[in-house]
Formats: structure tokens, sequence, C-alpha cells
């Protein structure tokens, strides 16, 4: 992406619906595979890169620097920050650094680019063996179909001149409608696929300077491209892209869609007490702040922001980790992003773990998505299978049981009896576990000797199961805790003192449904909220 298009923008309307994939088959062995990550580094300067790098705690393989620009006539100028101390370190570390060749929305320089492209290729060969780089990622925007027959034979042309163990890439626009014509249409997905390591496909700028408010990577729109790139081009070859950025726009019409970096979008909010909001149907944030009258404001890429009110959309946590989410659910080779320097401080403490192999394929965007990753980090909660979660099912005796016993970290006693319900043979899944609650009194069987293993918990019998396992003394009432538990209820007490505690909750209308049966994602949640209380 180049940072012309990104500061000024194309002026292209999408309308995105909601759309559904077909989930691509994978083998055990590519589910647990790792998935390539990259970035782009063009903000900041050269001597911050290393900087930059470090912060990212070894969660990339390649960065791609803008080392390769353009001449008017279509040669290649290489800009001044080729650092080959920072190359050389970069390999020290195991990555890649693969530069792009940008044009910067320029129609005029790409043109010329592609028109000279046979005197292009041997320059850009030669600057990657003089300064020991390890490819070059294409990233010229803005030509036409047109251009695309030339397009394909440029990027041809590089593949055999530049060794078979370097990298030769290219930055495709997210097409999710299929165009054929203008920018869209200079990129023959097949063909370029053919001759390049991948398509690192730029699934941003839904929304565009000069447009109306609206996220800049709604899930629709990068599930839409995704699903138009794997009809022409294998998944394996498929980098999808991520904004590190949001837009603005001004209220009064004088900003539309400027670029902003998340970063900064951070520290506004927080300075100027800013209200967030997450839109579940495009999984994205919008921020609203207003700068007072008399504030001096900032500098955003130049330009200034001054007293008003602003609406902002971005990226946060939760949307890039419903990004990161669809690498792994259509087998794509991995993620790249738009640009280092502008991510959140804390962006680097989830990616890579979400990137591989970490989340479930239904949990994607889902409310309780971050406590169903916490706790099937710790152990406590995993999959039912195809790596899905299941959050709307219901929990269900035995699995509680089997939840409870990971928590706990109990152990079975020595010489216990192989079963101790007729209806759990000890070959059962769950019969050790179901075992072990027993003995610890977190879970009790029925008069008739059976357990019903597969019978749903409801809300109350979790609280008092919770409870026990969190050693929680029981609360001496004085009032009913919601108004459909009356303090003479058998679970009154553990559902006051986990309530009081944060761990359950009730509804809007003062209930707790206590009969209601508990969902697996509902667990996850209370498992998180129990987890600093554990003895």
């Amino acid at each position: 992406m180049s940072v012309s298009k990104y500061i000024k923008g194309a002026v292209i309307g999408l309308s995105i619906a909601a759309v559904t994939l077909t989930t691509i088959p994978k083998t055990e062995a590519e589910a647990d595979s790792h998935r390539f990550a990259m970035s782009y580094i063009y903000f900041g300067k050269p001597d911050q890169y290393l900087q930059a790098v470090n912060q990212t705690k070894g969660s990339l393989d390649m960065v791609s620097p803008s080392y390769f620009d353009l001449n008017e006539n279509g040669s290649l100028k290489l800009t001044e920050a080729v650092d080959p101390k920072f190359v050389a370190e970069m390999h020290k570390q195991g990555m890649k650094v693969v530069p792009f060749l940008s044009n910067h929305w320029d129609r005029k320089l790409g043109v010329a680019a592609l028109y000279n492209r046979e005197a292009l290729t041997k320059q850009i060969a030669a600057a990657i063996e003089k300064y020991n780089l390890d490819g070059v990622n294409v990233d010229i925007e803005n030509v036409t179909e047109k251009q695309r027959d030339d397009y394909t034979a440029f990027v041809k042309m590089l593949r055999a001149a530049i060794p078979a163990h370097k990298e030769v890439s290219v930055a495709v626009a997210a097409n999710p409608d299929g165009w054929d014509k203008g920018w869209h249409g200079s990129y023959d997905y097949a063909e370029l696929a053919k001759v390049s390591d991948y398509l690192m496909i730029m699934t941003y700028d839904e929304s565009y300077e000069g447009g109306d408010p609206g996220p800049v990577a709604s899930l629709p729109f990068v599930q839409k491209s995704i699903a138009y790139a794997l009809k022409h081009v294998p998944s394996d070859k498929i980098v999808m892209g991520i904004p590190f950025y949001g837009r603005y726009w001004k209220s009064d019409g004088s900003i539309q869609g400027l670029g902003i970096q998340n970063t900064v979008v951070t520290s506004l909010i927080e300075k100027y007490n800013g209200k967030v909001v997450f839109d579940s149907a495009s999984q994205s944030p919008k921020a609203t702040f207003t700068i007072p009258a008399g504030d001096p404001g900032t500098t955003v890429h130049g330009n200034r922001i001054t007293a008003g009110n602003y609406t902002v959309w971005y990226e946060n946590e939760q949307s890039i980790k419903a990004k990161l989410g669809l690498v792994q659910k259509y087998n794509l080779k991995g993620a790249g992003n738009w640009s280092l320097n502008e991510e959140s401080g804390s962006t680097w403490d989830y990616y890579s773990t979400w990137l591989n192999n970490s989340s479930y394929l239904d949990t994607i965007g889902h409310w309780a998505d971050e406590s169903i990753q916490f706790v099937s980090e710790k152990g406590w909660m995993t999959g039912t299978g195809n790596r899905l979660f299941q959050p709307k099912t219901s929990l269900t005796r035995a699995q509680a049981a089997s939840v409870l016993v990971r928590m706990s970290g109990a152990k079975l006693q020595a010489g216990s009896q192989t079963s101790l319900f007729k209806d759990v043979p000890s070959n059962y899944w769950a019969a050790a576990d179901i075992q072990i609650a027993k003995q610890r009194g977190l879970i009790n069987g029925y008069e008739d000797g059976r357990f019903l293993p597969n019978q749903s918990v409801t809300r109350e019998e979790l609280a008092v199961m919770l409870a026990k396992v969190l050693q929680q003394q029981p609360t001496s009432l004085t009032t009913a805790s919601f108004k459909d538990v009356s303090s003479s209820r058998w679970s009154a007490s553990a559902i006051a003192s986990l309530a009081q505690r944060g761990v359950v909750s009730g509804y809007e209308d003062g209930t707790f449904r206590p009969t209601r049966a508990v969902t697996r994602a509902e667990l996850a949640v209370m498992l998180q909220a129990g987890a600093s209380m554990q003895p």
C-alpha cells in the first residue's frame, strides 16, 4: 500500500454485504503449521527501524521497508533508507528483508515502470544482490486494466531474473466485488500467483478519504475479498493484509477520512475522554471525541487536528484478532500489515499467538471471544473437535466436572474405584474427572446411583460448583441478590458470594434465572472472572 493512497485515499465506493465462505479443509499438520507474518515499514526514520522490529517480540518472518522507488522514466530509484547494517541485523535475527517497489499511487510512474520493465528488472535484481536483500514486493498501484498484461509480464521477468530462493511477491488490491476495470482490473490474480511466491491482498481502505465515515476493514469486507481471491489463487499463496491505521472525519466536513495511526487514536481517546463503540456487524471499533476550543490539538501525518468533534474508525485488539482468525479459517499463507510503527502498544502481545492456530473457527467476533481464548490457553476448556468451541451449546454435567477438575488441579486419589456411577463406565471420556469431582465434593450424583453426564447444568448448579472450587464461604443474606433468587433458596449463598466478587452476574431485569442452562461461552466468562480468586 503506497503512502500516497493511504493519505489521499482512492475514490472507490464499496457496498459490502454479509458473506459466507466455505472453509477450506485442512489436515492436522497444516493446522499446526507456522503461518507467515510480514510487515511493511514506511513511517519512522531508518535509524528507528530496528527498534520498531524489536518491539514485535519475534512475531515477524519478513519486513518490507521502503527502499525501492521509481524515477520519472520508470527506472529504479533507491531511497536513502537502504541500510546494510539493518539488513545484516535482520538476517542475524532470522528475518528476511524484502523491499517494496512503489509508485506511491502515481499512475504515470506506474505506467512508465511497466513499459520500462526489462531495464527495471535488471536494476532490481542487481540491487538485491548488492545489498544482500531477500527479494522484492511489487506494489505498483493505480494503473488500469490496460496495463494488466504488462503487469503480469513484469512480475514474470522478475521471477526469472531473481534467484529462486529469494522472494518475488505482489501487493494487490482487495477485490470483493470482482471488478475488472480501473485499478482493480490491473491485477490478474491467477496469472500473478503463478509467477510469484504469494499475493499480499490489501484488505483495507474499505472506507477512504473523501467518502462517508465507516470501517477501514470490516470483517465482511475482508471475508468477501478472500472469497474472490480463493476463486483464482491457491490458499497457500494468499497473505491477508491488516491495517494498523484508521481514518477520521470531522463533523464540520473539513476532514473526510484522513489516515491516522492506531497508536495515535488510542492516545487521542485517552487524552480527550473519547467514547468507543465496537460495531458487531463490521467487527470494527468506532471512536468519537471532542477537542475543546483553545486546545492546541495535534498533528497527524502533517495535518493539524484542531478543536471540533471527530469520528474515527480504526483497529483494536478485538478487530485484529477477528481478522487473524481468518488466516486459520481459510488456510491462508499468513498475514501482512501496513505498517510498522503505527500499531498500538499491545498488538504484539497476542499477534503471533492468534495467527498461529490459537483461535476457534466459531468464536471469531463472539462476545466471549477473549474469555474463551483465556480458558483455552489455561487448558481449562478445549474445543469440541474440528477447531470448534461451540460457544452456544449448553454445558453438560460431564463437561462441568472435567473443566472444574482442570481448574482446581485436583488428582485422582490412589486406590479409587473405577466407576462411582452406574451410567459412567470406566472407559467414558470424563470418568476420571467425574470421580475426582465427586471426591472433592464439587459435584454429586443422584439418589438412584446415576450421574446423568449428558444433562445440562443450570446457572445455579454451576454457581454452587464454582463457589466450592474457589473456596468461597457462604454469604449471610439479609436481602436477596436477585429478585428470582430468594434468600432461602438452596443456591442463594453461592450465587450471592460469586455475584459480590463479579464472577457471576444477572440480567438487566434484575433476575438471575437460576434454572436456565449454562452455555460453554458463559462458563468461559465465569472462569476468567474467577481466575484471580483461585486459592
